[in-house]
């Protein structure tokens, strides 16, 4: 019975992490998206191109904060 709650809590544990990883990558994008569109907005350029740099940005961050994450997390 312990040995089956103690896989439930680790499944649990497993979602939580996970989740808050993709929630962390999802706002970390989302914001460099907004702040490009933003300023494309106000340059008004025709082409979109703070917009396309922010997001290719936020996409290498979000990816470097993950990384650092899990790296961090495995040493403990």
């Amino acid at each position: 019975m312990k040995n089956n709650e103690s896989d439930s809590k680790n499944t649990l544990k497993s979602y939580a992490k996970y989740s808050s990883i993709a929630v962390q990558m999802l706002a970390i994008i989302l914001l460099g998206v907004f702040v490009g569109v933003k300023i494309d907005k106000w340059i008004r350029w025709e082409f979109p191109v703070f917009t396309a740099l922010f997001s290719i940005i936020s996409v290498v961050l979000a990816v470097y904060y993950v990384t650092r994450d899990f790296l961090k997390k495995d040493k403990s």
